[in-house]
């Protein structure tokens, strides 16, 4: 079966949920996945014929189905490095990216000779793993309260080569101290908590709602804050003087995180907005005086 045939079934089929463009590239994403055919080869040999079209042709169904063509294939790119997903996880977003670029570039702009990092609900471990891989003086360590988006995480650790520590806790716990021994002190600390309020269910495509995992997705509509405040006050007991601490945010309460930071005595807050002008990241500094009066 020609490969050009597959395409233009690809694009009959699909055409009524997904643009052309984005139809195009699932299409070469799997047929370089499935057959180490890609774009360029395709365009310079069009009669290209596969033997066994099955895998392909099932890919298809899933994409009517709106699964997502990361879980299709079960892997991604995530800061130039490759990770396994699968629906233990969610997909590591653009906007995540921008988080890690933040953090590096303000790290590697302190002399500190080593720094100690923790990634709090790491899922994939993709904030983990290329913090680790991008800062060689860093001890990372990564939690999340799923053993199986772990397993993913170990695996994709394993693949890129980085050293992390896994934790698996809940840092809802009331005893969060023991989640990492009071001996340990952190210089960083970031988290992409669950932060989408259930009435913004509405807001979301398909392909998200029905596929990735709503444990790390949502939290209720009257208490949105909830992790974050838990990983304020865990950050105010575990993170060094002049320490960092980073958020990935829901863009509608980049006002209430700001304020949540001062609450819990942070100083030098800053809130980012990403690519597209939405407020998505917010950092601030241990203030460790304040922190020993409360």
């Amino acid at each position: 079966m020609r490969l050009k045939d597959i395409k233009n079934t690809f694009q009959n089929q699909l055409n009524s949920i997904y643009s052309k463009e984005e139809i195009d590239n699932f299409f070469f994403m799997l047929t370089e996945f499935y057959f180490g055919v890609d774009r360029l080869k395709l365009a310079l040999e069009p009669d290209v014929n596969i033997a066994n079209p099955e895998a392909i042709l099932y890919a298809l169904k899933l994409l009517k189905e709106e699964k997502p063509i990361q879980y299709i294939i079960g892997e991604t790119e995530f800061y130039g490095l490759p990770f396994k997903v699968n629906k233990n996880v969610l997909i590591p977003r653009p906007e995540t990216e921008e988080l890690v670029d933040w953090i590096l570039n303000e790290s590697k702009t302190n002399n500190q000779q080593s720094i100690t990092v923790l990634d709090i609900g790491t899922g994939s471990g993709c904030i983990a793993i290329s913090l680790a891989k991008n800062l060689p003086n860093a001890k990372v360590y990564a939690l999340d309260v799923s053993n199986e988006a772990l397993k993913v995480a170990k695996e994709n650790a394993e693949l890129n080569n980085a050293e992390v520590n896994f934790i698996e806790d809940n840092i809802l716990n009331p005893s969060q101290k023991k989640l990492v021994s009071e001996s340990y002190k952190f210089d960083i600390i970031v988290s992409n908590p669950p932060y989408v309020r259930k009435q913004e269910k509405q807001l979301m495509k398909a392909n998200v709602l029905n596929n990735e995992p709503h444990l790390a997705l949502f939290v209720s509509d009257d208490n949105p804050l909830l992790f974050y405040k838990a990983i304020c006050e865990f950050s105010n007991k575990n993170l060094n003087k002049g320490g960092k601490l980073f958020f990935e945010i829901n863009e509608y309460l980049g006002k209430d995180m700001t304020q949540l930071l001062k609450d819990y005595n942070f100083k030098n807050i800053e809130l980012k907005q990403d690519i597209f002008n939405k407020d998505r990241m917010v950092r601030g500094e241990h203030d460790n005086i304040k922190s020993l009066l409360n």
